[in-house]
């Protein structure tokens, strides 16, 4: 899949944004791709784990909640990946959106996902900034989130009760729930099959 197949893709989806307020009911989240050795690369984070986190450990893209000087839902997903691992993204990276989730978990209600391509060199800038939240930064193969050997399930506890989701693995991450949910959209788009 080349980044041109993307772009033409996302451009043809008519995106519908969500009505933005600058508050941490809403937040963003940034879908990094770069150059890879033989592929795209996509950018992943492991949350730190932290009590009171829904996500607490859990693999993510770079993002987070609205803050009261953000100007837009892509303004938030630009602000946290350069707080979280210190890349710089701005209009000229960015390929497109896709469709804005609906969370209702806790306070935040909801999360709208955006596509930016940084082209080559960004897995060796691309670092852990903010200890709090972040707990490692890594880098997957595109074609892997749809190597059907990648699927897995993940145990995972809910309302204490033990309860199977899912993912795809990835050495040793999982990545699963609100994340994979996200790459469900992005593989529809572009016509393709997830992994999990």
């Amino acid at each position: 899949m080349t980044i041109n197949e993307i772009r033409t893709n996302l451009d043809r989806r008519a995106h519908e944004p969500a009505a933005f307020k600058p508050e941490p009911t809403q937040a963003a989240v940034a879908m990094i791709l770069a150059d890879g050795q033989s592929d795209l690369d996509v950018c992943f984070i492991r949350r730190t784990d932290r009590d009171g986190d829904p996500w607490s450990g859990q693999v993510a893209f770079p993002g987070g909640r609205a803050g009261p000087f953000d100007l837009n839902a892509r303004a938030v997903a630009e602000r946290e990946t350069s707080e979280e691992i210190g890349l710089s993204l701005d209009s000229s990276d960015l390929v497109g959106a896709l469709p804005v989730r609906d969370i209702q978990r806790q306070e935040l209600k909801i999360m709208s996902p955006f596509v930016y391509y940084v082209g080559t060199g960004a897995q060796a800038i691309a670092t852990v900034r903010e200890k709090r939240e972040v707990a490692s930064v890594f880098w997957v193969p595109l074609h892997h989130l749809f190597d059907p050997n990648a699927a897995t399930q993940l145990e995972y506890p809910m309302g204490g009760i033990a309860t199977s989701f899912p993912g795809i693995r990835y050495r040793e991450f999982v990545i699963w729930g609100l994340t994979l949910r996200v790459l469900e959209s992005f593989a529809e788009i572009m016509q393709r099959t997830l992994a999990a």
